[in-house]
C-alpha cells in the first residue's frame, strides 16, 4: 500500500522509478520482437513460430491467476522483482538452445511469457494501488507510455544488431545477451520504486473462484482477448512480413508506432474519466481493426509508417481502458487478481491469435491465396466482429460500481455520477 502522501501525489518519485524500470524492461522485450529471426536461424518456419509463441502464452495464461493471488498476498514489489530477474535468466538461457523442435525452446518461451506477465501485472497493480478509482485508467495509460518509448529504443537496437542482409547465430546470441543485461538494469529501478511500499495482505484471503464470481467484469473480458490478438500480431509476424517484402528492418514501424501512441495517450489520458471506458474500448477496437487493412498498402520500408500510426493510436486508446475497466471492478485489496485476470485475457488473445495467424499464413499459401493479405483481412473482420459483440452485449449495461465504496453512496441514476463511467 502506498503512503497517503503518495496517493496525493501520484506522479511522485515511485512513479518515475517505475517508469524507468518499465522503459528498460520494454527495451529488452522490444528487442526480442525479432524472436522470429532466432526461430528461422534454427531452421523453423512461420508455422513453428506461431506454435512456439502460442504454447508460451498458454503457460503464461495458466500462471496468471496464481500470479495475481501472489501479488495480493505478497505485494507487487516481490513479484515484480522476481519476474524481471526471471526475464534476465531466460534471455541468457536462450544462448544454449540449438533446436526449434525440442522441449527447451517451448519451456523457455513459457518462462519468458510468465516473466512478462509478472512484470506488467505487478507494475500495473503497484501504480493503480496508489490512486483513486477514477484515475486508474489515466495512471495505467501514463505508465504505459514507457512501453512506447521502450519499443522505439528496443527495435532500433534490434535493427542495429540484426539489420543486415544475412542473420547468423552470433547476431541472435547478441540479441539475447543485451536483452538480459537490460532486464538486470531494470531490476535496480524496480527496487528503487518499491522500497518504501507497504503491503498489508489479508490473513485468510477468500477463494479465487469466489472473488472471480463476485467481481468479474463481464463483457469487457472478450475485449481483452481481442486486444491480445490485435496487439500481439506485429510483435510476432511483422518481421516475417517485412522479410517477404524484402525489407530487412522493422525499426521504422515502431519508430512511428510509439510516437503516435505516446501522443494519443497524452491527448486522451482523461477521456476514460470523461466519456467512459466503453466508448474508449469501441474506439480502440475500431482503430485496431482498420489498422490491419493498412498493412495492405505497405510496399517499402517508409510505408510501414501508415499502419504503424493506426496501430499506435488504437493501442494507446484500447489498452488502459480495457485493463482499467476490469481492474476497477475489484476492491483495492484484490486489484492484483483483477489486473491478472485482464492481462490473462490478453494472453488468451495471443494464445489464440499467434497459432491462428500461423495457420492462416500456412493454409492460404497452400491453396494459392496471398498469405499476408489474407491474414490481415481475416484479422480485421475478427476484431470488428468482437467490437460489434461487445457493443451489443453492453448496450443496456449500467456503469460498473466501485467495490470499495459503501452501497449507500452509490447514485440511483448512473448518469448522476459521471465519474462512475471511468470505473
Amino acid at each position: 500500500m502506498h503512503a497517503p502522501e503518495d496517493r496525493a501525489k501520484p506522479y511522485g518519485p515511485p512513479f518515475w522509478f517505475a517508469y524507468a524500470a518499465n522503459t528498460l524492461a520494454m527495451v529488452a522485450i522490444a528487442l526480442l520482437f525479432r524472436y522470429a529471426d532466432f526461430v528461422m536461424v534454427l531452421g523453423g518456419t512461420e508455422l513453428h513460430l506461431g506454435w512456439i509463441v502460442g504454447v508460451g502464452m498458454f503457460g503464461s495464461l495458466a500462471m496468471r491467476l496464481a500470479m495475481g493471488v501472489g501479488i495480493d498476498r505478497y505485494g507487487p514489489p516481490r513479484v515484480w522483482l522476481a519476474s524481471i530477474l526471471t526475464l534476465a535468466l531466460v534471455c541468457f538461457a536462450h544462448l544454449a538452445v540449438t533446436d526449434y523442435a525440442n522441449p527447451p525452446i517451448y519451456l523457455l518461451r513459457i518462462l519468458y511469457c510468465c516473466a512478462i506477465a509478472g512484470i506488467f501485472g505487478a507494475s500495473i497493480t503497484f501504480i493503480s494501488d496508489g490512486v483513486p478509482p477514477e484515475r486508474i485508467a489515466e495512471m495505467i495509460g501514463m505508465l504505459g507510455t514507457s512501453g512506447f518509448l521502450g519499443q522505439v529504443l528496443g527495435t532500433q537496437v534490434g535493427d542495429l544488431l540484426l539489420g543486415g542482409e544475412t542473420i547468423g547465430r552470433d547476431q541472435v546470441d547478441q540479441m539475447f545477451l543485451v536483452a538480459g543485461l537490460l532486464a538486470l538494469c531494470s531490476a535496480v529501478f524496480v527496487f528503487l520504486a518499491t522500497r518504501t511500499h507497504r503491503h498489508d495482505p489479508h490473513e485468510q484471503p477468500p477463494a479465487v473462484l469466489t472473488l472471480l464470481r463476485q467481481y468479474q467484469p463481464g463483457a469487457v473480458l472478450i475485449t481483452g482477448v481481442a486486444m491480445g490478438i490485435g496487439i500481439g500480431l506485429p510483435m510476432v509476424f511483422l518481421r516475417t512480413y517485412a522479410a517477404e517484402l524484402g525489407l530487412p528492418r522493422i525499426g521504422l514501424f515502431y519508430g512511428a508506432y510509439a510516437p503516435a501512441a505516446l501522443l494519443t495517450r497524452l491527448l486522451t489520458r482523461r477521456w476514460p474519466q470523461r466519456y467512459g471506458t466503453k466508448l474508449m474500448i469501441l474506439l480502440g477496437l475500431g482503430l485496431m481493426a482498420f489498422s490491419q487493412l493498412l498493412f495492405l498498402v505497405v510496399r517499402t520500408e517508409w510505408s510501414l509508417i501508415v499502419p504503424a500510426i493506426g496501430y499506435g493510436c488504437g493501442h494507446a486508446v484500447l489498452f488502459p481502458s480495457v485493463i482499467a475497466a476490469g481492474n476497477a471492478s475489484f476492491p483495492r485489496a484484490h486489484r492484483g487478481l483483477g489486473t491478472a485476470l485482464m492481462l490473462g485475457t490478453f494472453d488468451l488473445g495471443q494464445l489464440v491469435g499467434a497459432p491462428l495467424a500461423g495457420v492462416i499464413l500456412h493454409q492460404s499459401g497452400r491453396i494459392g491465396w496471398p498469405s499476408y493479405p489474407t491474414l490481415f483481412v481475416s484479422m480485421a473482420v475478427l476484431l470488428g466482429g468482437i467490437a460489434a459483440v461487445y457493443a451489443i452485449a453492453t448496450r443496456r449495461a449500467n456503469p460498473p460500481i466501485d467495490p470499495d465504496r459503501p452501497k449507500r453512496q452509490q447514485p440511483a441514476d448512473p448518469m448522476a455520477d459521471p465519474m462512475a463511467l471511468a470505473r
